[in-house]
């Protein structure tokens, strides 16, 4: 009979020993959640948008030549790339508040340092 070892990962667990209550999720502030929205509403509609895109142009090429089919297609995949400029548009536009202001609206603590020439 063969033994073999195994290995075995112990989670650790913060706990507060004034109150008596896990700290398990990051601290949790309005400016974080209203970050967290912004940047959820971005990704699902810029989602969307891409799906709609994709079934507009499956539908255009199941038309068959068929005039309705063919402008029902064209105008949700016109509508799809509008909502995908309009999406990219309002992203670059909070990107700019940002910048010109110093402020955090969709942007993480965390930014990448320049190389300084040697």
């Amino acid at each position: 009979m063969v033994m073999v070892g195994a290995t075995v990962a112990i989670a650790q667990i913060n706990i507060d020993i004034t109150s008596g209550t896990q700290n398990v999720l990051p601290r949790t502030t309005i400016p974080n959640i209203i970050t967290a929205a912004i940047r959820l509403l971005i990704v699902a509609a810029f989602t969307i948008a891409f799906i709609f895109l994709i079934f507009g142009g499956i539908k255009w090429i199941t038309a068959g030549g068929d005039k309705n089919g063919v402008e029902s297609a064209r105008n949700m995949v016109t509508a799809a790339l509008v909502g995908l400029v309009i999406v990219l548009a309002s992203f670059a536009i909070i990107r700019l508040v940002e910048s010109f202001f110093g402020l955090r609206i969709i942007t993480t603590g965390q930014t990448i340092q320049p190389v300084a020439p040697e």
